[in-house]
């Protein structure tokens, strides 16, 4: 089978060499490196003099640390295979295994990547890519989507590849989920843009970590070449599903615009409404009588104008860090009233264009691409997985959790002096008392240079309570403002949002998790919820780093290789047995208890109100990939409850 890296996706008549050209002028040389060994064959390239050198942070490493004539001679060699490849002679390396994946990728980085890497290199990169048998039965079968978003979206892709009838319901009225709803100033991602597609539908992104717009434009994009628009139906809110013993499908009511209630039913239910679904909303005294403008930064109105106003932001999580230096020249004060403080890491590709060669080059040769993409998909997702352990024989648990965490500490630290400068003031209210990593590793997009502008203030608390147009801190300390905006993230903890599901014997599942305390196996499938499936349900996030849609494909993948499954035993149901699912959820735990995010005295968005987490994966990202594969059929019950499989759609 051919796969997508070893085409030739514009014919040779039609390059523009000379783009070409300027785009390997600036190319990334480790990248540029696994191309010639793949093109080529020849070792001398993953050797010395050649070997790049590691880099620090999260920099992309360019130029591999090499003096300036090996980088132009490694060029030159590049520009020769690349042209020769483009006329038509095949990759010498075609497709290396999975072991030499590991190792290439190793060299790459100028570090240690484990050999067991290389599987999810390979899927990566499209060279295992195993055919699926599909029954003729699941033609037959159908499927409702609950949510737009990526998820929904993943669903919608999954399911037409296996050939099943859906609906997908989307309470909006277009696709997007979160990047249709965020429209704050600033808004954007903080994931590489290359690890930030559909691996089914690369993109040209014009950002190294795009921002809100373009993210959404390549999401509609996508969903108009996938069709998902033909089987779709916007604003409709989903009261709740529930599973009809009598028929073997679910039930899922839903309002139209009209306000009219419509039951419709389908085989298998997909819920894809994410976590960053319902805003938070902090309590404070006399917030809803305050006599300015209130904004939550996932509400953000169309016309909101800040030029010239007292504004004061609530929150210096992700949205707040992205607002605030986005704002802060437009108004006439700012503060901001912080009663956490987060890590920041440097950010040296924040807002940064990819050169328009660069651009072309991946798109002329896919195997730079994707080689680009390992190598940013180890920086941020699984590089810094190892070092989050809890050492329990580290004698600062007060400040790190071992050796290695300790001296991000300290760089991290350094970085926030020299961005904070002749602030000194600034650094006891800023500067974190708990470990790195222990919260979401935020990137700084000009957050502590912001800090410095003499127009914005922080105050080291929380808001206490609002009278009028003045706002007063726990402290008692008061500012007035025209405008607050509440950069407060959202309940994550809720993981079906807004409507009920009920499963056999009229379980809610609400209630078998209690408010907050979510658990499904592989964050996929419940017990006693037959054909149901959750996609970044609980501990599917990825607090380590790393792209939120590889981890959902690869649920969707998992949830497409069950239902396969269930349709070659002719079974009517499947579901996860009680004791794997009660097995995961332990397993879940005692991981969690090892690494940082559980560390005493800490409070973060991934735990409950009991401390549990319950919204990122322990994980390595590889393992979790693994996991998905296929589905162990001891792990399934697989059953045949209908006494009548007609389907039903029904108005009430």
């Amino acid at each position: 089978m051919t796969h997508q890296f070893t085409e030739r996706p514009v014919p040779s008549s039609q390059v523009d060499w000379d783009l070409l050209s300027e785009g390997l002028e600036r190319a990334n040389i480790p990248a540029l490196l696994m191309v010639l060994h793949q093109m080529t064959g020849q070792d001398k390239w993953l050797n010395e003099p050649f070997m790049p050198k590691r880099s620090q942070g999260l920099d992309d490493n360019d130029s591999g640390q090499l003096p300036d004539e090996i980088q132009h001679e490694i060029r030159a060699a590049a520009s020769d295979a690349i042209e020769v490849w483009i006329k038509g002679k095949s990759l010498a390396l075609p497709k290396p295994d999975n072991v030499r994946l590991a190792q290439m990728l190793t060299i790459a980085m100028s570090e240690e990547v484990p050999e067991e890497y290389g599987d999810i290199i390979a899927a990566g990169m499209a060279f295992q890519q195993p055919e699926r048998d599909m029954p003729p039965s699941i033609k037959d079968k159908s499927a409702i989507v609950i949510g737009g978003g990526v998820s929904g979206m993943c669903a919608g892709i999954e399911l037409q590849q296996l050939g099943m009838k859906y609906t997908l319901f989307e309470k909006n009225e277009d696709f997007g989920g979160t990047w249709f709803e965020n429209r704050y100033p600033g808004c954007g991602v903080d994931t590489p843009s290359l690890t930030y597609t559909f691996s089914c539908r690369p993109n040209d992104w014009t950002k190294y970590f795009p921002l809100r717009d373009e993210i959404e434009g390549y999401l509609l994009d996508t969903a108009q070449h996938f069709k998902l628009y033909e089987n779709t139906r916007f604003n409709r809110q989903v009261e709740d599903a529930r599973w009809n013993e009598k028929t073997g499908k679910w039930d899922v009511r839903i309002t139209n615009p009209d306000g009219k209630a419509e039951v419709h039913s389908a085989d298998y239910l997909f819920s894809a409404v994410g976590i960053l679904n319902i805003p938070k909303y902090p309590t404070i005294d006399g917030l809803d009588t305050f006599e300015g403008d209130l904004y939550h930064t996932s509400r953000w109105p169309d016309d909101a104008d800040l030029s010239g106003k007292r504004v004061a932001v609530i929150g210096n999580g992700a949205s707040g860090m992205q607002i605030v230096p986005a704002i802060a020249d437009e108004v006439a004060t700012l503060t901001i009233f912080a009663r956490s403080k987060q890590w920041a890491a440097p950010f040296p590709q924040f807002r940064k264009d990819v050169p328009e060669g660069v651009r072309y080059l991946m798109q002329v040769v896919p195997l730079y691409r994707a080689w680009l993409e390992q190598r940013l998909s180890w920086t941020f997702n699984d590089r810094v997985h190892g070092t989050l352990f809890r050492d329990p024989d580290w004698d600062h648990p007060d400040r790190a959790v071992n050796a290695i965490n300790d001296g991000h500490r300290r760089a991290f630290t350094r970085y926030v002096t020299e961005q904070l400068g002749d602030r000194e003031d600034l650094i006891a209210d800023v500067l974190p008392d708990y470990p790195p990593f222990a919260k979401r590793m935020l990137l700084d997009n000009g957050w502590y240079r912001t800090l410095r502008k003499p127009n914005v203030r922080l105050v080291p608390e929380h808001l206490a309570r609002v009278e009028g147009k003045r706002l007063i801190s726990s402290s008692g300390e008061e500012v007035e403002a025209d405008v607050i905006i509440l950069a407060t993230g959202f309940q994550t903890t809720r993981v079906l949002g807004s409507y009920d599901v009920v499963g056999r014997d009229g379980r809610i599942l609400r209630e078998l998790w209690g408010e907050d305390d979510a658990a499904a196996y592989l964050g996929t499938l419940v017990p006693g919820f037959p054909n149901f499936f959750i996609l970044l349900g609980p501990n599917v996030g990825s607090g380590h780093g790393g792209s939120m849609i590889r981890n959902i494909e690869n649920q969707m993948h998992y949830a497409g290789e069950v239902i396969l499954s269930s349709e070659e035993r002719e079974a009517e149901t499947v579901e996860v047995k009680g004791e794997v699912y009660e097995d995961y959820r332990q397993k879940i735990d005692e991981a969690h208890e090892k690494l940082v995010w559980t560390h005493p005295g800490t409070e973060n968005w991934y735990r409950n109100s009991k401390g549990r987490v319950v919204t990122i994966t322990p994980w390595r990202n590889d393992a979790f990939w693994r996991m998905t594969r296929k589905p162990h059929a001891d792990d399934l019950q697989f059953g045949n409850d209908s006494e009548d499989s007609s389907d039903v759609v029904e108005a009430s």
